[in-house]
């Protein structure tokens, strides 16, 4: 796991080194043929003393974040006399044997870079799901690539109004900077003066192949999940541990680790409202590992820091124990296994169930009921308040209530990104139950979930590994149309959890971390909040009377959906601000 950069420019070489110095610490270096400038932090993970980058052979150079859990396997195919132990080294003979075909064969997470010395032509790529971050800077002939966002803050920006308006109406966005762009998931690219790029895997051609009959898909699940845990755990020269919590995800990343390595984990607890120590301990129990408990203190002096990491407008507010909790388990390891994007793929969340069963299609019928619904701000009430609402909207007025519910009902938000992001929704040709996990895994994963965890455990050099974002499963799970059985979310997990986990914790509700926001807005963090609003860059696509009348209480709305709004406009104008 690592940092990298790349320039066709002059750059404060130090500058970009120490941007990155928090994703790689072990080791800085950088290459420069007057054309293109290279940069990269390791992360020393396998072959500490040989592994060095950029990796050179012959004409070409790469530089590389990420691991190649299957590269072991993959040299096996290659005629090379190997001079590390690196799964570098076995990405660049792989580029260089296959070409464009070498990802029909990669597991891993990767984005990397390679540089034809004599062509002057680069190379870039990036893993299926966006495990690992790349992003595109470019203006007239300046051209560049970095592991995150902040890397580009030194040069002249222009705010992208339009990345704005998607943020306030969805929650996420790319970058909010006009030059700068998200290298898309799942995509290669050649840079020679202009960048071209292609794609090499769309999780809805799976979604589109023919479905696999449930029992053959929880045998195939089970199988690819112990291969997926498998390669995480050997190709490591250090310490691996996990997250665990008390739920299935988790716990069957650990159960099946368990088996090839002495496994530690880490299980949060947070001031009394969220504790799930007493669930994990069980599964800890019956494989006899060694489970430590964190307890969450939030720090809140360091909570400008933690938003300003991710170099963007950031809304979801469990960055900040996602943080805290990456910190302390810094402190033990260097790689830690977790769940991240099984909800996603087996549809792990309570609203995919309506949807699963068509029962969408009749709430329309009940609009009527809305008041009575509309003053409790959480649980079973809020949820079917929520999907009523959704069953008369379309596209991305649809998807908004169903996913962070912020704006929608208040103030009507429009503008190019967002009518492009509501065209690709409704032109989506598959029910709404296989529409919302596609969504989920293009939006959701994509610009929130998955840069969330890898800023949280990067900025405390932490590398995370997600078994459930392998190749197999990616390249599975879409084709399995049972996902919800019995009103059960993930019911194949749930299944094979029942080989492997204590019958309480295969019972148990999915419980997100719940976060206390409210309370923090109301109270920790009101003075913070209102300064930051009297900013007031939100005033270019708000009306300041919506907000005030938010901040006073003139609108009525649940104080849950009251605090999210507040504390989105708060990371907005943070991130104007800068500091």
């Amino acid at each position: 796991m690592c940092g990298i950069a790349g320039f066709n420019f002059q750059v404060n070489n130090e500058y970009i080194l120490n941007k990155l110095y928090h994703r790689g610490p072990d080791e800085k270096t950088l290459w420069n043929d007057g054309c293109f400038i290279f940069f990269h932090t390791r992360l020393a993970i396998q072959d500490a003393k040989k592994g060095h980058q950029p990796f050179c052979f012959k004409n070409y150079l790469i530089v590389f974040n990420g691991e190649i859990y299957n590269h072991l396997e993959l040299r096996k195919n290659l005629n090379v006399s190997w001079k590390t132990n690196s799964d570098t080294e076995t990405l660049l003979h792989l580029y260089l044997h296959y070409g464009e075909k070498m990802f029909d064969f990669i597991d891993g997470m990767f984005a990397f870079a390679i540089y034809d010395k004599k062509k002057k032509k680069l190379f870039l790529a990036r893993d299926r799901a966006g495990k690992k971050p790349l992003y595109i800077y470019q203006k007239g002939n300046k051209f560049g690539f970095a592991s995150e966002i902040n890397v580009f803050k030194f040069l002249d920006l222009d705010i992208d109004g339009e990345d704005i308006r998607l943020f306030l109406s969805t929650g996420f966005c790319e970058s909010g900077y006009k030059e700068i762009k998200e290298f898309p998931p799942g995509h290669y690219g050649y840079f020679d003066g202009k960048l071209d790029i292609k794609s090499y895997f769309n999780i809805i051609d799976f979604y589109s192949e023919e479905k696999i009959a449930l029992n053959d898909g929880i045998e195939l699940v089970e199988n690819n999940l112990i291969t997926a845990v498998k390669n995480r755990i050997i190709s490591s020269d250090v310490e691996v541990g996990a997250f665990l919590s008390g739920g299935i995800d988790s716990g069957l990343v650990v159960a099946i680790a368990s088996k090839y390595t002495k496994l530690r984990t880490f299980t949060v607890r947070f001031n009394d409202q969220f504790d799930e120590s007493e669930l994990a301990k069980l599964t800890a129990k019956k494989y006899g590992i060694e489970n430590i408990v964190i307890d969450v203190k939030i720090d809140f002096s360091e909570i400008r820091k933690i938003i300003l990491n991710y170099g963007k407008p950031f809304f979801d507010s469990s960055a900040i124990p996602s943080y805290f909790v990456s910190k302390e388990a810094g402190k033990y390891v260097k790689v830690i296994l977790n769940g991240d994007g099984a909800d996603e793929i087996f549809a792990g969340y309570r609203r995919y169930v309506p949807l699963f069963y068509n029962l969408d299609k009749f709430a329309s019928f009940f609009n009527f009921l809305l008041f009575l619904f509309k003053s409790d701000s959480r649980g079973l009430k809020m949820f079917i308040y929520r999907l009523l609402r959704a069953s008369n909207k379309k596209g991305i007025r649809w998807y908004n209530v169903l996913l962070n519910d912020l704006f929608e009902d208040v103030y009507e938000i429009n503008g190019k990104k967002i009518k492009y992001v509501d065209n690709f929704i409704k032109n989506l040709q598959f029910n709404n139950f296989e529409k919302l996990l596609i969504l989920d895994f293009l939006f959701n994963l994509r610009y929130d979930l998955l840069p969330k965890m890898d800023i949280a455990t990067m900025s405390n050099s932490l590398e995370g590994r997600s078994p459930f974002l392998s190749k197999y499963m990616l390249e599975t799970a879409p084709r399995i149309k049972t996902k919800i059985k019995h009103f059960q979310t993930k019911y194949i997990l749930r299944t094979i959890a029942k080989k492997y986990l204590p019958q309480d914790v295969v019972n148990t509700k999915k419980r997100g971390f719940e976060i206390p926001l409210t309370k923090w807005v109301n109270n920790e963090l009101k003075e913070m909040i209102m300064d930051y609003l009297n900013y007031g860059f939100y005033k270019n696509f708000i009306d300041k009377k919506l907000v005030d009348n938010l901040i006073n209480r003139k609108i009525n709305l649940p104080e849950d959906k009251r605090a999210k709004i507040l504390y989105l406009l708060f990371s907005l104008e943070l991130w104007k601000v800068g500091k």
